[in-house]
This record gives C-alpha cells, sequence and structure tokens, in this order.
C-alpha cells in the first residue's frame, strides 16, 4: 500500500549533501546522492513573511524530502512516539536548511515536520513518498509551538 523510499537505509532523518559549481557561465546547484527512488509527488510551499511557522505535519507512512530552493529556513523533524497524546519532551530534529548550502533532508515516516521561514523569499520544495490520495488518509496535525524548536538563538 504505501512505499517508503528504497535508497534510503534509515528511521530517522538524514541530511544529504550537495553543493554549488560555480564557473565564469554561472552556477549549478547539485545534490547528487539524491535519486527520487519512491517518490510519488512534490508540491512547493512558501510563506508570506520571514519568521511564519508551518508545523507540525505528521505521517505513520509517508516519508518526505525537504529541499529550500530559495532563501533559508529552520526545518524541525521529531518522532512521534505516541500519536493521540506525543510527549512534548521529545527530541526535535532541527536543520538549517539554504539555496546557498544545497542539501535535501530526508524526513522517515512515522515522524512530525515543520518550519520557519528565515528569509522573506523561502520557497521550499517537498518531495513524498505518497500520492495525494495516501496522504489524506495519513494526515495528522499538532499546534505550531507544541514542540518549539523556532528560536534564533543570537551568537
Amino acid at each position: 500500500m504505501y512505499q517508503a523510499a528504497i535508497e534510503i537505509k534509515t528511521e530517522v532523518p538524514q541530511l544529504l549533501k550537495g553543493g554549488l559549481a560555480v564557473d565564469d557561465r554561472g552556477t549549478v546547484g547539485f545534490v547528487n546522492d539524491f535519486n527520487f527512488e519512491g517518490v510519488k509527488r512534490f508540491y512547493t510551499v512558501e510563506n508570506h513573511k520571514q519568521g511564519f511557522v508551518r508545523a507540525w505535519h505528521a505521517h505513520k507512512h509517508e516519508s518526505k524530502y525537504v529541499m529550500v530552493v530559495k532563501g533559508s529556513a529552520v526545518i524541525g523533524a521529531v518522532e512521534i512516539d505516541n500519536w493521540d497524546s506525543p510527549s512534548k519532551e521529545l527530541k526535535v530534529n532541527r536543520y538549517v536548511l539554504s539555496e546557498k548550502n544545497p542539501s535535501v533532508l530526508f524526513i522517515p515516516a512515522g515522524y512530525a515536520n515543520g518550519f520557519m521561514s528565515l528569509t522573506e523569499d523561502t520557497k521550499i520544495i517537498f518531495f513524498s513518498t505518497s500520492e495525494l490520495k495516501e496522504s489524506l488518509n495519513d494526515d495528522i496535525r499538532f499546534d505550531a509551538h507544541y514542540w518549539d524548536c523556532w528560536k534564533v538563538e543570537e551568537r
């Protein structure tokens, strides 16, 4: 019924790092370790303003790949321990993704995910291992600040 991504052999989020090649013609961004196997659809998301949080969206069966194609964002992923009442003390895996450092974040099934745009122009592409109909039947939502990993620390 649901097919997980085959190449990613992990039950935890995994960051596939890419890079940029720059020469006198321009720039090529790439993530050569991402192969699209198991991906059934994709969609893009943009917020209307910097600092806006879209979270927490979970799936029991669907995995996702996340790539920031414009701007930058904080991405959060948390493994759900109890689907009816998850612990607020769960570890949140937090990543900062940016167009300036191409990478794809794999979020396995069983996790909730969310993001906060760090720039006004942030655009994120999500690749899903489920068709839309499957995804709609596997859609669990929690409050955007249920796990609050969105504060940017000054350093």
